[in-house]
């Protein structure tokens, strides 16, 4: 086996031993990125350069015998929307094409202070405003498991990148699914952390009361590695909990006995694919002869999650948006006053997914209509954050699908703004309640593609769903990185 083809866990393992070097690790990385981003197009910077520094760097103190963190000369990749100082950070939008951050985000300062090598940048939809990554301004990313496939959005790229061995480990941020949708659409984990549980300082921002950042890997154990890394209180984020971070690598060795697990009526809904209804309810069954207690559950205001967060999504994006004048940074376009400069500069920087949210959050806030729109989706996001705390009173996890189908075409859902907001639909809850959430892989469905499981947890209980995701991960027919292995050579595409 090749070492772009290991769980970071075991390249952790065999760097601690100095079986390998970090700067092995990363030529079989950047030789797997030389191979396949050509057929892929996940990454839109690459930091290769620096990232061989810093391999180099670990080596050294590695054999000086300096105590190092377990994921020091572990590749990473990150998405496009954090600040990178030096490097270009876009949001895969023309507004900031040519953007270079004077600053690190403080999920980035941590991956450099432990020596994890940053392999580059990868692409994603416009300012995080998609769900397929077909939104971006430079190119489309294609999904590894099918070319003619999208990857899912926003973070498409990072979990393209993971999935398909060109890095082990990337960050993504996910503000109605976009960590978590790509993850399903992958065959990949990924988690989206309790909202405040990391700093998004350095996030450039799209809606602030839902973006959060989490990790995508392999399976549970290298999610849950990466999220010690980042999570932690940030005083220079107002929103971030002052909780100490656990072991949460720890919980993947307990059992489930006992366990209170509640399968979300609306998520195996009769209107999604029945192969993934199938899935998730094998998976679920698994849980329980693994010794958790298996009961359905209801959350009644999730019919009403999709329109409560497609006004206040907009809303918030529309006021974050509104920095992006022509005048300050980013974009500028030729205007005869500042009126002509505003309107040319948005028009020409902003993509037409940017536009159309932009467009949705003006109306909502705008006078006359705030009451009827946007304080109506507020109350309706209260409604479901208690639904939620009603669940947990009686269960410890929460269980569904991730999407309601597997993979879909590119170009299928670009014309239908609708139809794209749809394929959201299993993880706008989650992210209007605050609570942490975890898609793991759920076998493949029948045209090969992957099918995604969504584990939920209350706020703060991210080891709970580690825990789930490991069990079902020992006790499954194919573990998540030999499911991975497939589409690295099984299925002809590169």
């Amino acid at each position: 086996m090749e070492l772009y083809q290991k769980t970071a866990a075991e390249l952790s393992r065999l760097l601690q031993d100095k079986e390998i070097t970090a700067v092995e690790v990363f030529n079989s990385f950047t030789e797997r990125i030389d191979e396949v981003d050509p057929h892929l197009k996940v990454f839109i910077t690459c930091t290769l350069d620096s990232a061989l520094e810093t391999a180099a760097a670990v080596d050294r103190r590695r054999m000086e015998n300096e105590e190092l963190h377990p994921l020091a000369g572990v590749p990473v990749a990150i998405k496009d929307n954090f600040c990178t100082e030096g490097i270009k950070t876009t949001c895969a939008s023309k507004m900031l094409e040519s953007y270079i951050p004077p600053y690190d985000a403080a999920v980035v300062e941590k991956l450099k202070r432990i020596g994890m090598p940053i392999l580059g940048k990868t692409n994603m939809d416009e300012f995080a405003m998609g769900s397929s990554t077909e939104n971006s301004a430079f190119f489309v990313t294609r999904n590894p498991w099918d070319l003619e496939r999208v990857p899912g959005g926003s973070s498409g790229g990072s979990a393209a990148a993971v999935a398909a061995g060109m890095v082990p480990l990337a960050l993504g941020s996910d503000t109605g699914g976009s960590i978590r949708q790509p993850a399903a659409l992958c065959g990949i984990t990924g988690l989206r952390p309790t909202y405040g549980r990391v700093s998004r300082y350095g996030l450039i921002a799209f809606a602030s009361s839902l973006d959060q950042i989490g990790p995508l890997a392999l399976n549970a154990l290298d999610c849950s590695l990466l999220l010690e890394v980042i999570a932690g209180y940030d005083q220079r984020d107002s929103t971030s909990l002052p909780h100490e971070v656990p072991q949460y690598s720890a919980a993947a060795g307990r059992e489930l006995e006992g366990v209170r697990i509640g399968l979300i009526e609306e998520n195996i809904s009769a209107n999604f694919d029945p192969e993934i209804k199938f899935a998730v309810l094998k998976m679920a069954a698994l849980l329980e002869e693994n010794g958790a207690r298996i009961t359905e559950v209801s959350l009644p205001h999730t019919d009403y999650g999709l329109s409560a967060y497609y006004l206040i999504a907009p809303s918030e994006a529309a006021s974050n948006l509104g920095r992006y004048d022509g005048v300050r940074y980013g974009y500028s376009a030729d205007g005869d006053n500042i009126i002509s400069l505003f309107s040319r500069t948005r028009g020409q920087g902003f993509g037409a997914e940017v536009k159309r949210r932009i467009m949705i959050g003006t109306y909502s806030l705008s006078a006359g209509y705030y009451d009827a729109y946007y304080l109506q989706a507020m109350k309706v996001r209260t409604l479901i954050r208690r639904d939620y705390e009603k669940a947990f009173q009686n269960f410890d996890i929460l269980v569904g699908a991730t999407t309601p189908t597997p993979a879909f075409k590119l170009g299928e859902k670009a014309d239908d703004p609708l139809k794209m907001y749809l394929s959201d639909v299993c993880n706008i809850t989650d992210a209007l309640a605050g609570v942490p959430s975890l898609s793991i892989p759920a076998g493949l469905h029948s045209s090969g593609l992957p099918m995604g499981m969504q584990l939920t947890a209350a706020p703060l209980n991210e080891g709970l769903l580690f825990q789930a995701a490991a069990v079902l991960e020992k006790c499954s027919d194919s573990p998540p990185q030999q499911r991975t292995a497939l589409n690295l050579t099984g299925r002809g595409e590169l």
